[in-house]
């Protein structure tokens, strides 16, 4: 093609390009429905756009990330499986624990690792998340292929909910092999703190006493979180532990208790929220942790 006819060439098809854009407008069809739709964006604590190579910057320099997820958020799931793959492929040794993963399977966890079960025995013989097949079992599966440890984290469900029904002293009742689940006890519980005052709003009816136990029963599932992190701190490198946003949000809960262990800790933290729009942090979600992943408000749920 000669250099005239290519500028010819050209000249219709920005013609056309320009013909297609006023037809779009004169349509009514918002210049927003034509931009390139996002499913998250990240932000600064402060509320300022940032992007993934910030965030990972960041985590390579930590002891602890605490992933704050939405349990049904693919997004969050997606971004937590990948921050560990980059990390694992950059050298940094690692850790994961989760908030899903419960004390008392710990033993199935090291027995599947070692090949000593396969996966249906596992996934048979242990009691799991019921969304574990779809936001979990990845990054389990990953953790196993590279011989990275994997800490189940948080208390059995059902002496948290024996501390919700009866106070924190219905622990003492339970054998020493029970209490290896949990966090040493007692353990301090701070009723002033922010997130455990907004806990005041979900219990209806209960009275002061019912309201105390419902909340003790969440510091539990912090504390011994925060217990079974520190206890396994690597020592290089990072703990990564996944856990529902609450657990972490405002600098409180998990992070609470491992400051209490190291106040010098160098915990990295994450939020993940949900927004009607992208264009900027949601007032109410400033300062919730060093870095917010915003997603639409529409995005799919895994369940």
């Amino acid at each position: 093609m000669k250099l005239k006819q290519y500028f010819n060439f050209l000249d219709l098809m920005v013609i056309r390009l320009l013909f297609i854009w006023g037809m779009l407008i004169s349509l009514g069809v918002p210049l927003s429905i034509m931009a390139q739709k996002k499913a998250y964006c990240i932000f600064t604590a402060r509320g300022k756009k940032t992007d993934y190579g910030a965030l990972f910057k960041k985590a390579q320099k930590a002891q602890v990330i605490l992933f704050g997820e939405l349990h049904n958020n693919p997004i969050a799931h997606w971004l937590q499986y990948e921050l560990i793959k980059d990390l694992v492929e950059n050298n940094i040794p690692l850790i994961i624990g989760g908030e899903m993963f419960e004390a008392d399977i710990q033993n199935n966890i090291n027995a599947y690792f070692a090949n000593e079960w396969d996966t249906q025995k596992f996934e048979s013989s242990t009691e799991l998340w019921p969304n574990y097949a779809t936001d979990y079992k990845p990054i389990l599966e990953f953790a196993r292929k590279y011989k990275i440890n994997l800490v189940a984290t948080n208390i059995p469900r059902k002496y948290a909910r024996l501390v919700a029904r009866s106070g924190l002293a219905a622990l003492d009742t339970l054998s020493e092999r029970e209490k290896r689940w949990m966090a040493p006890l007692p353990i301090q519980v701070d009723f002033s703190l922010p997130g455990y005052q907004a806990m005041k709003a979900m219990v209806h009816g209960g009275g002061t006493v019912a309201t105390e136990n419902f909340i003790a029963a969440q510091a539990m599932k912090d504390a011994t979180m925060a217990y079974f992190i520190y206890q396994n701190l690597p020592a290089s490198g990072v703990f990564v532990h996944l856990n529902g946003a609450y657990h972490s949000n405002n600098y409180e809960g998990i992070y609470w208790y491992l400051k209490k262990y190291s106040s010098k800790l160098k915990i990295l933290t994450i939020s993940t929220v949900e927004q009607v729009d992208l264009k900027e942090l949601d007032k109410k979600s400033i300062n919730l942790a060093d870095f917010v992943i915003a997603v639409p408000i529409t995005m799919t749920k895994t369940y």
